[in-house]
């Protein structure tokens, strides 16, 4: 049980580091000294970074799933179900300001490095896509679900990416209330015109 705590603390460990300073910038020895570990005794848990990276990305992955499944589970309402997702860079403004989007930093920095995790680290995104895609379905929009999950998570990378530029938390609140505003125009029913 210890053995796997520890693991645990180290991953929690490197996926703050790896968000903070980014995956290349971060190595064994600081991440040992997050969790105030020897090096001899981090080698016992992980002999390469890409080992922990792994394990960062599987912690994401269930953190993530976890996360739409309370959200699932917390209203039936599909629209109000988008808007916790949309809701996340009000709630994470002040890290997203410093550090950007976790996902779309970490996705970003695996592309430029060519690194083998980079397709595992898109399935986070993918996880949203397919999320969204489904609340998108049960609001009435099938045949437009994807394209609308896609848009949604565009607008969040672009806002993620500008908000960390800028450092501009007026920018974040009124595009959270704009792509709300738009999630409301797709949620109101649709009068159906009467036939002559």
């Amino acid at each position: 049980m210890r053995a796997e705590t520890t693991r645990r603390q180290i991953v929690q460990a490197a996926d703050a580091l790896f968000y903070q300073n980014g995956f290349e910038h971060t190595s064994f020895a600081d991440i040992a000294a997050a969790v105030q570990l020897s090096r001899g005794n981090f080698y016992y848990h992980f002999k390469s970074k890409d080992e922990i990276l792994d394990a960062v990305i599987a912690l994401r992955l269930e953190n993530t799933a976890r996360m739409l499944e309370d959200w699932a589970a917390e209203t039936a309402n599909p629209a109000d179900r988008i808007r916790s997702f949309i809701d996340i860079l009000l709630m994470n403004r002040a890290k997203i300001m410093r550090f950007g989007c976790p996902v779309g930093t970490l996705c970003n920095e695996l592309a430029k490095l060519e690194h083998v995790a980079q397709g595992r680290a898109n399935s986070i995104f993918t996880l949203f896509r397919t999320w969204l895609a489904r609340q998108f379905t049960e609001l009435g929009h099938k045949a437009q679900a994807d394209h609308l999950a896609m848009h949604v998570l565009m607008h969040s990378q672009g806002v993620a990416t500008l908000a960390n530029a800028f450092r501009d938390e007026a920018f974040i609140r009124r595009e959270v209330a704009q792509i709300n505003a738009w999630l409301d125009g797709l949620a109101k029913p649709k009068i159906r015109k009467a036939s002559r």
